[in-house]
C-alpha cells in the first residue's frame, strides 16, 4: 500500500505503524468513495422520470443507508480508537532519557533551520536574544559561557547517527514552522515561545538509501509543511543519517573546528 499511495521508502523505526494507519484511513475512502458512487448511480437509475412519473411523498422505506452511516462510524471508531491513540500514546509515553538519545535543538526561522548539538559534555550552553547575529550568531549562543565551548551549531544541516532515538527540541524564533522528514515519517509544528519535543529512530544511513534509490545524490530533505511567508519554498534542510562511527566522526571534525576558530580569534 505504500507503494500505492506513492510514499517514499521508510527509514524510521515507527514509520510502519504510520504508514498502516495511512493504508487503513485510504482503504476506508476507497470504499466509501466506491460504495457512495454506486448508491448515487442506482438512485439516479432507480427514481428516473420514465418509471417514477409522479413525486412519491412518502419516499423509501428502507434503513440501509442508516446501517450503512453507523458501518462507517463504527470504521472510524475503530481507527481512532484501536490504532490512532495508541500508536500517539506510545510516541508520548516512551520519550528517551536525553542521556540515551542523540539530543539536539532545532529553531525554525523564516528561512531556515538552526541546530544546536550540546557537544560532548551534554549541555546546551545558553543564548541571549541580544547576541543574535544573522550570519555568524543566529541563535544568540552565548560563546563566552563554559556549556557552550564545545556546543556545535549549523545551518540547515542536521546530522544524527542510525539506530540511536533522537530526542529534538523544536521550536521558532518568529512564526509557526512545521519540521517534516518524509522518509523518517516525522512531522511536529515549531511554535513560538514553546519548546516541543519531538523522538525518532533513524534505521536507514544516507549511504544505505542512497544505494537502494540508486541516486547518488540523495539526501534525507528537512522540509517545512506550514507556510511561514514569502520565501517559504525555500526553507528546506537536510538531514545526514550516518553509521555510529561516522557520526563520532562528523562530531570530532566539528569540535576541531571549533577549537581552530578559538585559537584563530585568541591570536587575533
Amino acid at each position: 500500500m505504500t507503494e500505492l499511495l506513492g510514499l517514499p521508502e521508510i527509514a524510521s523505526s515507527h514509520g510502519d505503524q504510520v504508514d498502516l494507519v495511512l493504508s487503513l484511513v485510504h482503504w476506508l475512502m476507497a470504499i466509501l468513495f466506491v460504495g457512495w458512487t454506486a448508491f448515487f448511480l442506482y438512485t439516479l437509475y432507480r427514481f428516473r422520470r420514465s418509471r417514477q412519473p409522479r413525486a412519491d411523498h412518502e419516499g423509501v422505506q428502507s434503513h440501509a443507508s442508516r446501517y450503512a452511516e453507523w458501518a462507517v462510524v463504527l470504521s472510524e471508531v475503530v481507527l481512532l480508537f484501536g490504532f490512532s491513540i495508541p500508536i500517539w500514546s506510545e510516541r508520548v509515553d516512551e520519550f528517551p532519557e536525553p542521556e540515551e538519545a542523540t539530543e539536539v535543538r532545532v529553531v525554525g526561522e523564516q528561512f531556515a533551520w538552526n541546530v544546536h548539538y550540546p557537544g560532548p559534555d551534554g549541555e546546551f550552553g545558553p543564548t541571549d536574544p541580544e547576541l543574535v547575529d544573522p550570519a555568524s550568531n543566529p541563535l544568540g549562543l552565548d560563546r563566552e559561557h563554559p556549556a557552550s565551548n564545545d556546543d556545535v551549531t549549523t545551518v540547515n544541516q542536521l546530522h544524527l547517527p542510525v539506530d540511536e532515538p533522537a530526542l529534538v527540541h523544536l521550536s521558532s524564533k518568529d512564526v509557526v514552522h512545521s519540521f517534516m522528514l518524509n522518509e523518517l515519517r516525522v512531522k511536529q509544528d515549531a511554535i513560538p515561545g514553546l519548546e516541543i519535543p519531538v523522538w525518532f529512530t533513524p534505521t536507514v544511513t544516507t549511504e544505505e538509501m542512497r544505494e537502494r534509490t540508486d541516486d547518488e545524490e540523495f539526501g534525507y530533505e528537512i522540509a517545512c509543511a506550514q507556510l511561514c511567508g514569502i520565501g517559504h519554498y525555500r526553507m528546506r534542510g537536510f538531514l545526514t543519517v550516518h553509521s555510529q562511527e561516522g557520526y563520532e566522526a562528523w562530531m570530532a571534525d566539528q569540535q576541531e573546528t571549533l577549537q581552530a576558530t578559538e585559537e584563530d580569534s585568541f591570536w587575533q
